[in-house]
């Protein structure tokens, strides 16, 4: 990187005037803008949700918890063994206000999720001036990477985490003077867990990739304690996701997959750096 400070500011006739750098205000104000203008896009797509806030209910939020869902007519579908249907679980609520706040609330989870890509975008546009040419080329892969990482990740979480995780949890019992009727907001705190979470979990290559840039992580290292990383796995998927073990399993074995990636991630970063010191060496 050339330095985050070093954002090179146009003359006074359009021309690059390294003269002319950015101050640390003038970093925070370009800072501000690109913080607003993401904060834009989430509300604009959290209000667009909330307009078809019923669709969105019925067709989203509340479809992991029906027969019908993709998921289980998939597992239906390949045996009886690996056949299994959520159960009735009917939502209550408890407060006056909880289905008018909770739909705001999924509104901008929605907007935060759909915004992802374009958020990263403006992070991407603050740091792009204070970096190589070289690294440009590479930063702008990584747009794309780290928004399909995040979506496969949500939808990961989505499709497969939440039914499972509901179908435990809804059935779960610990005798007959209790029934599972959850409410509102402890559905969506739930179903908001099971998904986000897992998206950012997913984005572990790209950090990887920046740690392994600035020298904090090398690929010896993270083989090296390739055992408490594995650990370290299991216990974050043990905290987002319902105490059952197959669950555990379904999210713990995909992110030591992402661990596995990350190794031959930061690998290729530490040889591209050996080789530029091989070059620098030469000249």
């Amino acid at each position: 990187m050339k330095g985050f400070f070093k954002k090179i500011v146009s003359g006074p006739d359009g021309t690059p005037d390294e003269t002319n750098e950015m101050g640390f205000l003038d970093h925070l104000e370009e800072l501000r803008w690109h913080v607003i203008r993401a904060g834009i896009s989430v509300v604009i797509f959290a209000i667009i949700a909330l307009v078809f806030q019923k669709e969105v209910f019925e067709y989203i939020i509340y479809a992991p918890k029906k027969a019908d869902f993709i998921t289980y007519r998939v597992f239906c579908a390949i045996s009886e063994a690996t056949c299994f249907n959520p159960p009735e679980l009917p939502l209550i609520t408890r407060e006056l206000g909880e289905q008018f706040f909770m739909g705001i609330t999924v509104s901008l989870y929605l907007g935060l999720v759909a915004s992802f890509p374009y958020i990263f975008y403006e992070f991407w546009k603050f740091i792009k001036p204070g970096l190589y040419d070289k690294e440009i080329k590479i930063a702008n892969r990584l747009i794309g990477v780290t928004s399909l990482l995040f979506i496969l990740g949500v939808s990961f979480g989505y499709y497969i985490i939440a039914p499972f995780a509901i179908t435990f949890l809804g059935s779960y019992s610990v005798g007959t003077e209790a029934t599972n009727s959850p409410t509102l907001s402890s559905y969506v705190n739930y179903l908001t867990m099971f998904t986000i979470p897992v998206g950012l979990a997913f984005e572990l290559p790209i950090v990887v990739y920046f740690l392994a840039k600035i020298g904090l992580v090398g690929p010896e290292i993270m083989k090296k304690f390739r055992r408490e990383a594995f650990l370290v796995i299991f216990i974050v998927a043990a905290v987002i996701t319902p105490p059952d073990a197959l669950t555990q399993i379904l999210v713990g074995i995909p992110m030591y997959i992402l661990y596995e990636i990350s190794i031959t991630v930061a690998a290729r970063v530490v040889k591209e750096g050996e080789e530029k010191e091989k070059q620098k060496q030469l000249t």
